[in-house]
């Protein structure tokens, strides 16, 4: 059975969905870091960054259940 990052690669080449998924957890990431790097963060960054969190996480659960998938395929 092939190891996750081996799977995540291939998931990557050949997935649009896939990949679209992650670059999103991506674009989650960066906001994020910019949200944690304010000095004075609003209401507004404080819900963002929750919303962002919960967001980001789905998108990891969603990927994580394609792996999975993709390896008992295998």
């Amino acid at each position: 059975m092939p190891n996750v990052d081996a799977v995540k690669q291939e998931l990557l080449r050949t997935s649009d969905d896939f990949r679209r998924l992650f670059e999103e957890h991506q674009e989650c990431e960066e906001r994020l870091t910019q949200l944690i790097h304010k000095s004075l963060p609003s209401q507004e960054d404080e819900a963002e960054e929750k919303r962002l969190k919960i967001h980001k996480l789905a998108l990891k659960d969603r990927m994580e259940a394609m792996v999975r998938e993709h390896r008992i395929a295998v």
